[in-house]
């Protein structure tokens, strides 16, 4: 076992996110070329590593795809166009309105090659008639405050959109359309992913009466009529979808690791979900119980954790964090110093939430040091400052862009 288990748990991120590199695993899930015109678009924060991707095996491809700002690379004949994540702006519904376009007006030996990954929601966001930008940007930000599971979110953007829920390969008919995804939801449920652009939506008519009165008075009122008014059912498509990344494959390639370093794994699971904070003190009873009875699992051990948790926001002014540092500033209180555990907690897409870190790491001296910066854990817990703590004292998890997501990655070391 290496004696430095930031080092440890650094590599272990690593080689989850590796895993997920649209350069190593697209080509492995192409389909067959067809006779006809191939179009490639997308939409995510892999979108465009995923598009260059594809220009590796078919070079004279065209097409449109939509990423984050900062997730741009350098592509030869796909245009990709950077737009605003997690709250969409104008870059945006322009890219969705160029990606509606280009499938259209094909025929039944074309090919529509999407490629979808985890922030496709908001990046390319055309707004149903009626529904203007400001109100799907409005509406996004009471999502993003009121902590929902990323399922009900995706129930609302898709019945406020003109693209997802099925929309996009709705429009590409009668070319034959599929799909790459990176999974970034828990379950890795196709729906969920980018809101499920390819993709049946059987919530298309639900009742959502209850996510209305959840986001309150200050929903504008025309996305409050078209969630109130179910609209008329989708003409039913077929389209392939194919999952090239998930979380789980990243949670195993970090077990891998792992256990070539005599380490012990043990994959809690890839889905897990709930409060930041209330994550964190679950994990810390189960890592006590590891490094004291050897039980879920006997050190030298890690309990290895994905999936998406939330931070509901309350009135106060919030101060800077993600769920990430979140979940490990909550986790390093409830340890109390807890010797020999150390943990990390990031997101594979590089950013945990709105700030520059990817996540963090902790050390049973966390606390210590923090104090001695004038810092009190609880009083920045409740103030959702854990960016700000853990920035202080220097441990931070910087990587940039990774240009891949499958969501969040937590490693709890018992030495």
């Amino acid at each position: 076992m290496t004696r430095d288990p930031k080092d440890l748990l650094l590599r272990l991120f690593r080689a989850a996110v590796d895993s997920a590199d649209p350069g190593k695993t697209v080509a492995r899930h192409l389909p067959e070329r067809p006779s006809g015109r191939v179009v490639v678009v997308g939409a995510g924060k892999s979108a465009a590593a995923m598009a260059r991707a594809v220009e590796a095996e078919w070079p004279d491809v065209t097409g449109v795809v939509v990423t984050r700002y900062g997730h741009a690379v350098p592509t030869r004949s796909i245009e990709v166009i950077e737009a605003s994540h997690p709250v969409p702006d104008q870059a945006g519904a322009n890219a969705a309105q160029r990606i509606l376009a280009a499938v259209r007006g094909l025929g039944p030996d074309d090919l529509v090659l999407a490629l979808i990954s985890g922030g496709g929601s908001a990046l390319m966001t055309a707004p149903r008639p009626g529904l203007t930008l400001d109100d799907k940007m409005q509406v996004n930000r009471l999502l993003l405050a009121s902590g929902p599971p990323i399922g009900v979110m995706n129930r609302v953007r898709r019945r406020l959109s003109a693209v997802k829920g099925g929309r996009l390969a709705i429009a590409a008919a009668p070319a034959r359309v599929v799909t790459l995804a990176i999974s970034d939801v828990p379950g890795d449920d196709p729906l969920a992913i980018a809101s499920g652009p390819t993709v049946h939506d059987p919530d298309a008519t639900a009742d959502l009466s209850d996510i209305v009165r959840m986001l309150g008075p200050a929903l504008p009122e025309a996305a409050r009529r078209l969630l109130m008014m179910p609209p008329d059912p989708l003409p039913p498509f077929t389209a392939d979808y194919r999952l090239i990344s998930t979380p789980l494959i990243a949670l195993e390639a970090a077990a891998r690791m792992a256990r070539a370093e005599g380490i012990t794994p043990l994959i809690l699971g890839d889905a897990i979900e709930g409060e930041a904070s209330t994550a964190g003190q679950v994990m810390a009873g189960i890592a006590r119980s590891a490094a004291l009875h050897g039980l879920p699992v006997k050190g030298p051990a890690v309990l290895l954790s994905g999936g998406e948790t939330t931070v509901t926001l309350g009135r106060a002014k919030p101060g800077k964090g993600g769920r990430n540092t979140e979940f490990l500033l909550a986790l390093a209180i409830a340890l109390d110093g807890c010797p020999g555990i150390h943990a990390l907690a990031g997101d594979t897409d590089g950013i945990d939430g709105s700030e520059d870190a990817a996540g963090a790491v902790i050390s049973p001296d966390t606390l210590a040091r923090a104090r001695a910066e004038g810092l009190e854990p609880r009083a920045v817990l409740e103030a959702h400052d854990s960016y700000s703590l853990f920035d202080r004292i220097g441990d931070l998890v910087k990587t940039g862009p990774t240009l891949t997501n499958v969501n969040d990655f937590r490693a709890v070391l018992i030495r």
